[in-house]
């Protein structure tokens, strides 16, 4: 495949921010969009967009943290285009606390729902049919789920699990005709800094985040759509990201300090 034109792909977390850029740059490839979030007015006015831009769409309202809703999303899936071909996992949600400053740790369960959870729950749901199309898996984690970070530590913990089972599955798979990609983006402009749960389980409402000098949420579409035609391995989309990755086997006591530099420096 060199393309995504007419390829069934199912995206996750589409409504906004990385999600809708890589709904629009599909569409742009005359994909078969399968687009899936909890807005369902959001989904309705992207859907317009990108059948504008010449894609087929279908809508499937979906709240991943719910076992039923995956199940429910891949079965719509399928009887709407009968395969996919690739399996885009986005949606995902973020926090924003120390942890001796949070309220209420049922978020460490919800964050691990949404992250991890929903996502491996999709993925046993469509591997017969991304078996049988030779199809991808592109998972979009974190470089927090590389590295930790201080204000999310339940981010942190189920992109690290996000990133095990996916790297796990990868190797499950081997020879199969299915490929794995895991993208692990920095800091991008988005949403979901916007949504993410501050110390007493309420969302922010605005971005704690020094936005203009992170990268835009088309750029990190772009190099996950590139990745997923490439069936590459695992992307860290900021040379700082891949630096801190093996300096985390070198010196792991300065990536906690470059880490801690980094969150304080964005907000």
């Amino acid at each position: 495949m060199d393309s995504f034109e007419g390829k069934v792909v199912v995206l996750t977390g589409a409504s906004e921010g990385i999600g809708r850029a890589l709904a629009l740059a599909l569409a742009s490839a005359r994909a078969r969009l399968v687009l899936a979030s909890r807005s369902v007015d959001r989904l309705a006015s992207l859907a317009d967009e990108c059948i504008a831009r010449g894609a087929e769409v279908l809508i499937v309202p979906t709240d991943v943290s719910l076992r039923d809703d995956c199940t429910a999303l891949i079965r719509a899936a399928l009887a709407r285009f009968t395969a996919i071909d690739m399996l885009l996992h986005n949606a995902g949600s973020t926090m924003w606390s120390r942890l001796d400053e949070l309220r209420d740790p049922e978020l460490l369960e919800r964050l691990m729902r949404t992250n991890y959870l929903g996502a491996a729950w999709l993925t046993w749901q469509a591997l017969p049919a991304l078996s049988a199309s030779h199809g991808r898996i592109v998972a979009v984690a974190s470089l927090a789920g590389l590295v930790g970070v201080p204000t999310r530590t339940g981010y942190a913990a189920s992109k690290h699990a996000m990133i095990g089972f996916f790297d796990s599955l990868r190797i499950e798979l081997a020879g199969s005709g299915v490929s794995v990609t895991v993208v692990a983006p920095d800091f991008v402009r988005s949403e979901i800094h916007r949504r993410a749960i501050g110390p007493d389980g309420r969302p922010l409402g605005v971005s704690p985040m020094q936005e203009a000098s992170i990268m835009s949420a088309d750029e990190c579409a772009s190099i996950i759509l590139r990745a997923a035609l490439q069936r590459r391995r695992l992307v860290i989309t900021s040379l700082r990201g891949r630096a801190m990755r093996w300096l985390k086997l070198l010196a792991p006591a300065l990536v906690d300090r470059l880490a801690a530099r980094a969150i304080r420096r964005r907000s």
